[in-house]
């Protein structure tokens, strides 16, 4: 069957250097004994790899094209080639409900709603690895008071341990992208519970960032317009911007803000 042609519209850039094909799939070795899920395996150079291992591997692939290539190339991973969008899928009916290692070399456009989806279902994936933008990976591994700290730094931090694993150039890839690339991998940490509410902590991350160069005593005007008082806004963390708190801040921070609400009745 000729090659898969890398589609604009789908964001594809096909890596072609197997040595660096391998050492991705080798990041999932970190988390061993549950299965894989691979997104977008394209023409499965990194398929190849994590079908060696000793797992149960699926992968799921939006383009028509590809799913008939691998479904081709793959006889025996027929029935795991899955042909549908991954941010559209419930994720607790791959594997049955059961934990499952997030792999890939992620389409760009999309990488950050993939990792949104992965925090969705963070107790059914306890790792998830792969290769993305460097510039996105970088700001995920970020630290509190660096330039690329933000708001995926805070809210996969708060779940996750980050390791910036390699830089891949533009070079290996047909395309090549106009960009680096980077692998990363993300696994759980201990947190079971942030000690605060899950929902207004990301709304707060969010919204404070949203105005990154702002203290918080004037980004949070968003949530609460003129009606807070102040004695909220006099607070000693009102004074900081988002990019110097860290995630125990932060949901001191969402603490704050949830008693304030709660006070005004909002």
């Amino acid at each position: 069957m000729k090659a898969v042609r890398p589609k604009k519209n789908l964001g594809q850039h096909f890596l072609t250097d197997l040595g660096i094909a391998k050492a991705i799939a080798d990041t999932v070795d970190a988390c061993p004994d549950i299965p894989v899920l691979e997104i977008g395996p394209g023409m499965g150079v990194m398929t190849q790899f994590l079908v060696t291992k000793p797992r149960l591997v699926k992968a799921v692939e939006i383009d028509k094209e590809s799913v008939a290539y691998l479904n081709e190339t793959f006889p025996k991973l027929r029935e795991n080639i899955i042909g549908n969008d991954f941010l559209r899928m419930d994720l607790n009916e791959i594997f049955d409900g059961k934990q499952f290692v997030l792999t890939g070399n992620y389409p760009y456009d999309i990488s950050s709603q993939i990792f949104f989806k992965m925090l969705d279902y963070k107790e059914l994936i306890p790792c998830c690895t792969g290769m993305i933008q460097r510039e996105v990976a970088l700001r995920i591994a970020s630290a509190p008071g660096t330039k690329a700290y933000g708001i995926l730094s805070v809210l996969i931090q708060a779940w996750y341990d980050v390791e910036y694993l390699f830089t891949v150039d533009e070079t290996v890839f047909n395309p090549p992208p106009k960009v680096k690339s980077a692998v990363i991998r993300m696994t759980r940490n201990t947190v079971t519970d942030l000690g605060c509410d899950e929902r207004l902590f990301k709304r707060v991350v969010k919204t404070v960032f949203n105005q990154r160069r702002k203290m918080l005593r004037v980004s949070l005007r968003q949530i609460f317009g003129g009606s807070a008082s102040a004695e909220f806004y006099a607070q000693d963390i009102m004074t900081k911007r988002p990019e110097q708190l860290s995630v125990e801040q932060f949901v001191e921070l969402t603490n704050i803000v949830e008693a304030e609400m709660k006070r005004l009745e909002i």
